[in-house]
């Protein structure tokens, strides 16, 4: 990894925030993979191809009001990922209460590309399976 991919990583982020959809999508792989963790607050599991990890961001942002957006507290080259650590807020769709949350991800880039995206509940855990894929 390198600094380049963690500006990538970055990209995705402010496209995301600036609800430019296509932009975050071109960040992708074709074949990228987002692995959602069983507490997720819709569907968890492993989704395969933009098309699915779009769709499954699609689904999320759905479920919020068009205000909702990432902070990012941190975002560090690990070697082989790139660790951001991120508030998310906004306004539940339907109700309109208060959703915030504080997630960490792991980032896998691949010539250019978002190739794997990882969710966690915290930089702890986010950490222990970087140490783990590296003891592999």
């Amino acid at each position: 990894m390198s600094q380049q991919d963690v500006d990538i990583v970055l990209n995705h982020f402010t496209a995301t925030n600036e609800g430019d959809i296509s932009r975050a999508l071109d960040c992708y792989a074709d074949d990228v993979e987002l692995v959602v963790p069983d507490d997720a607050f819709l569907e968890s599991g492993t989704f395969k191809g933009r098309d699915a990890v779009g769709r499954w961001f699609g689904n999320w942002f759905r479920a919020f009001q068009p205000s909702y957006h990432f902070e990012l507290d941190e975002a560090r080259d690990l070697i082989d990922v790139v660790l951001v650590v991120a508030k998310h807020a906004g306004r539940e769709g339907t109700s309109g209460a208060e959703a915030r949350a504080r997630m960490a991800y792991l980032y896998r880039v691949r010539d250019g590309k978002i190739a794997r995206i990882e969710l966690y509940p915290g930089s702890s855990e986010a950490l222990e399976a970087v140490a783990l894929s590296q003891q592999e």
